[in-house]
């Protein structure tokens, strides 16, 4: 109690109001600092901080967080602004016994609470913590956006658990940093949560991720206008500690171009080749020792393995994300880890009705990151760091290398975890590509729920029609859109005269198109135009009746598959084992859906942070079959019954807009 007690009043004390900031460390200050206890244990080596240049402080204490240009450096020192009344949300324990932090006791779990709230909160700096903001560039949306950085994410240091482990912890949300630009360095609970719970969330399916430890808000507010509507209120400032072996990015070698030819910016180190190369033998060094070893004396051939493995490390990552029906949301260069890590948890959405079209950002209006173009726009940023890592890459090897990898390695790492999703554990055949695109494009057609529509599939019985065939129909049926459903998604977008004139210019002056729109987003609006006058002819019975001759044809074809791979097994009984076994391990019962995740920041919004915490143990076992417990995984539907998160969205869900 002595101990809960200490950090009790460390964290009351401690706690200036909100824009007021602490001293600068230093030995002073660090002594002043709260001991730890459960965080105790925690050793720091920030070799980042020894590698690579960190800029010179400026003179004045309040002149540490002033946006500024940072040329010649790749940190700049930063210190979190503390917090009002710090209050843990949530803990993952998965990620934290990454840093050797195991769950304490019953009787000391409150004072873990409150340390974590008081640490993770930057509200207290851990001894060996050197707070510090990253300095990037981006292209975004396409364009060179010029220096962006760590406008609100702080690295605390890289903690070294066990021989050969290191892992670098940021605290996102921390407050001001030389890269905040106009913003104030917070973030809120809405989009931490929702950051928190991806981040595990997709650990846990299994694809490259940074990870998310804790989630801390506060009594502190900053004022958001949510939908940019005109409309802003207060929100709780929030702050996620955030896990990775790095969080350097594709960005992050961009701070040394030149002026773009189309909007004029350049990186704050143009010219600084000598900081480039430190950049490389850092990132090599650390996080790609094997290429190093074997090309030590050669650094082009190093430079060129390096690149070429950060090309395969991003196709197979896009590869998962595909497979689970992941939509980043902006995808620029300043979102892309250069480990191959998915990074940046922001306007993300997961597939509910399969729509490769489908935008989870409502502020990317020209479909830029549309769910069916994620692999081209990632090919398309890693062309934009073969450009940076000239001259010590030659662009040219480093575009050849892109154009040998990245399209091969895509489609053999897509095919090889579609397989698996379908249970063809024996053969590969050629017909397995159109077999794959043809329940797509089923999928597509009935409006089809990604997710549960391939775990319906591992109950699916190959052979001739049986009443087991049937009931998997009937599932399937199930898990397709409504008449009014797909009446509402396919509504046209684009008004009319809008349309008119966007039509016009492609014929006229295709120049003046591209700033306005695309010939991409005319067509898209045009199929959307059609398949909804189609739909306007249909009843809901000729709908269904559409559906089912649709799947009753896929399945026929899917059946046949089936049979030849139990045959080229052998044993027919251990082949329907394995194949079972697969398809549950690869085709999640849960993934993160917006209307969860929303349903978890309501009740955190009202002070209940329950909901959180069994949201993220639901996601801690996506593929398990037993029963959800007890007032987890479900929410109140609109009409009144309690659902499971396993189940079809509510309708509400396609009301949910994320920018």
């Amino acid at each position: 109690m002595a101990a809960l007690r200490a950090v009790l009043a460390a964290a009351r004390v401690g706690s200036p109001p909100l824009g007021r900031r602490r001293a600068p460390c230093s030995a002073l200050a660090a002594a002043m600092e709260p001991a730890p206890h459960w965080l105790a244990g925690l050793r720091f080596d920030n070799r980042a901080l020894r590698a690579l240049p960190v800029e010179a402080p400026p003179g004045a204490e309040d002149a540490a967080s002033t946006p500024r240009l940072v040329p010649g450096a790749c940190f700049s020192r930063a210190r979190p602004a503390p917090l009002r009344e710090p209050r843990l949300v949530a803990l993952s324990e998965p990620a934290l016994a990454l840093l050797g932090l195991r769950a304490p006791p019953a009787d000391a779990a409150a004072a873990r609470e409150a340390e974590a709230a008081l640490f993770f909160s930057g509200n207290a700096l851990l001894p060996g913590a050197e707070p510090a903001a990253h300095c990037y560039c981006g292209h975004q949306f396409g364009q060179f956006a010029g220096q962006l950085g760590d406008g609100a994410a702080m690295y605390l240091g890289e903690v070294c658990p066990a021989a050969g482990e290191r892992w670098e912890l940021q605290l996102k949300g921390a407050g001001l940093t030389p890269y905040s630009r106009q913003a104030d360095g917070r973030k809120v609970l809405r989009s931490s949560i929702r950051e928190f719970l991806c981040s595990e969330a997709m650990f846990h399916l299994g694809v490259p991720t940074t990870r998310a430890g804790a989630c801390v808000t506060s009594a502190s507010t900053v004022v958001r206008d949510v939908f940019y509507d005109g409309n802003p209120k207060r929100e709780k400032c929030t702050v996620v500690l955030r896990v990775a072996p790095t969080f350097i990015r594709f960005g992050s070698f961009e701070i040394f171009k030149p002026a773009d030819a189309l909007t004029g910016r350049e990186g704050p180190s143009v010219g600084r080749n000598d900081i480039r190369i430190q950049m490389l033998d850092y990132v090599i060094g650390s996080f790609y020792p094997e290429i190093q070893a074997a090309h030590a004396d050669d650094h082009l051939r190093r430079n060129t393995a390096f690149f070429r493995e950060v090309a395969r490390r991003t196709a197979r990552l896009v590869a998962e994300w595909q497979c689970v029906g992941f939509c980043h949301g902006v995808l620029n260069t300043d979102n892309m880890s250069i480990v191959g890590l998915t990074i940046d948890y922001g306007p993300f959405g997961f597939l509910d009705r399969y729509d490769p079209d489908h935008v989870c950002n409502a502020s990317d209006s020209g479909g830029r990151y549309a769910y069916g173009r994620q692999p081209e726009v990632c090919k398309w940023n890693l062309q934009k760091l073969a450009e940076a890592l000239a001259p010590e890459l030659p662009l040219e090897v480093g575009t050849a290398v892109l154009a040998e990898e990245f399209d091969a390695e895509f489609q053999r790492h897509y095919l090889q975890k579609m397989r698996r999703k379908l249970g063809l554990v024996g053969t590969e055949l050629e017909e397995d590509p159109a077999l794959v695109a043809q329940l797509l494009e089923t999928m597509h057609l009935t409006g089809a729920d990604f997710t549960n529509t391939f775990r319906l599939l591992s109950d699916f019985v190959a052979g001739p029609p049986s009443p087991e065939q049937a009931a998997v129909l009937d599932q399937l049926l199930e898990q397709c859109a409504s008449l009014e459903e797909l009446k509402h998604a396919l509504q046209p977008q684009m008004d009319p005269r809008q349309l008119s004139l966007m039509l016009m210019l492609a014929q006229s002056n295709p120049q003046l198109l591209a700033l306005v729109g695309s010939r991409a987003s005319v067509a898209r609006e045009l199929e959307r135009i059609e398949q909804h006058s189609q739909l306007e002819q249909l009843s809901s019975a000729e709908l269904q009746a559409r559906n089912r001759t649709l799947w009753t044809q896929w399945l026929q074809e899917y059946s046949a598959r089936l049979a030849k791979d139990a045959e080229g097994a052998g044993d027919t009984e251990a082949w329907r084992a394995e194949h079972v076994r697969v398809m549950q391990a690869t085709n999640p019962k849960y993934v993160l859906r917006n209307y969860i995740a929303q349903t978890a920041i309501e009740a955190a919004e009202n002070g209940d942070f329950s909901e959180v915490r069994r949201v993220l143990k639901l996601l801690e076992a996506p593929y398990g079959r037993e029963e959800e417990p007890a007032g987890a995984g479900e929410a109140t539907d609109a009409v009144g019954p309690r659902r499971s998160y396993s189940s079809r969205p509510p309708p509400w869900a396609a009301e949910l807009c994320v920018t």
